[in-house]
């Protein structure tokens, strides 16, 4: 069987239960990402199976039936926070009242190129405003103070591709995963520059990512508690909740996860103010 870069694999000691392209293969050492998960992992040629169109199409079907699914509680839930605002807009008033909002900025760091553009364009479909920027996951620590300063971004998502590896170390050891370290020097970079949690809300990590570290270095949410897979946009469902959630309501983390395709055993973080604010009255001076 002959594989490539691109190609779409599973590997037979996991019983094919990831989807991951090839992205790199050096003799007999293919480099994977997930291709619904975002997760990195190592494998050898002779380890991985080619998928056939057919079981390609049944799995994506049943990843687009979660991620629908997901997207359906989000509108329930955005439809909930927008009738309550308005209800509060109008000091309970039944006459239709109008106002304007001024929403938050989002910046997406994200270690994968088709990640990203999934990402975003879910960001857009939710309709919030997104920066979006593919950095290879040990170039963000440097690059993130310049981003924060010039983009001044309410919200910062740092992800991408990472890993725990038991022969690295244990699981309290950050040595022992591929881009936890990374995550977290970005996260306290950030910091440097806005260190108030509550101005500056930063979602950290991917897949079986050191939770505890990168919660310690400044991130409001991150993951994973118990070092499990996370979903590709997981980080965006939280994102838009804080962003849609009033700035005088704190946001408990259960309510936030709430959302996810993951959900705690993937995703863990402190409650957070919400960061939408809401004013009035709004004329149309084109009418």
């Amino acid at each position: 069987m002959s594989l490539s870069t691109g190609d779409l694999v599973t590997r037979k000691s996991y019983k094919n239960d990831i989807v991951f392209r090839i992205i790199n293969i050096n003799n007999n050492t293919v480099l994977l990402h997930g291709e619904d998960v975002r997760l990195e992992a190592d494998a050898s040629l002779d380890d991985l199976e080619k998928l056939e169109d057919r079981e390609l199409k049944k799995r994506r079907q049943k990843i687009k039936e979660k991620e629908d699914y997901s997207f359906r509680l989000f509108r329930q839930d955005y439809q909930l926070m927008k009738e309550k605002r308005e209800y509060e807009s109008s000091g309970g008033y039944q006459q239709p009242m109008n106002y304007f909002q001024i929403p938050a900025r989002v910046l997406h760091l994200d270690g994968d190129r088709l990640y990203l553009k999934k990402c975003i364009d879910l960001y857009q479909r939710i309709g919030l405003q997104v920066h979006g920027v593919h950095l290879n996951e040990t170039e963000m620590p440097t690059e993130i103070k310049g981003l924060v300063e010039k983009i001044q971004p309410d919200i910062i998502v740092i992800t991408g591709h990472d890993a725990f590896s038991r022969n690295k170390g244990n699981k309290k050891d950050i040595r022992a995963y591929r881009h936890s370290k990374y995550f977290a020097e970005t996260v306290r970079e950030a910091r440097k520059v806005v260190p108030n949690l509550d101005q500056l809300v930063i979602f950290a990590g991917a897949c079986q990512s050191h939770f505890e570290s990168l919660v310690r270095a400044g991130a409001n949410f991150a993951s994973s508690p118990s070092r499990i897979n996370i979903h590709a946009l997981d980080p965006v469902y939280i994102a838009a909740k804080i962003a849609y959630t009033p700035f005088m309501e704190k946001v408990g983390v259960y309510d936030a996860l709430r959302n996810t395709l993951t959900g705690e055993k993937g995703l863990g973080g402190v409650e957070t103010r919400g960061l939408l604010r809401t004013g009035m009255p709004y004329i149309d001076h084109d009418e």
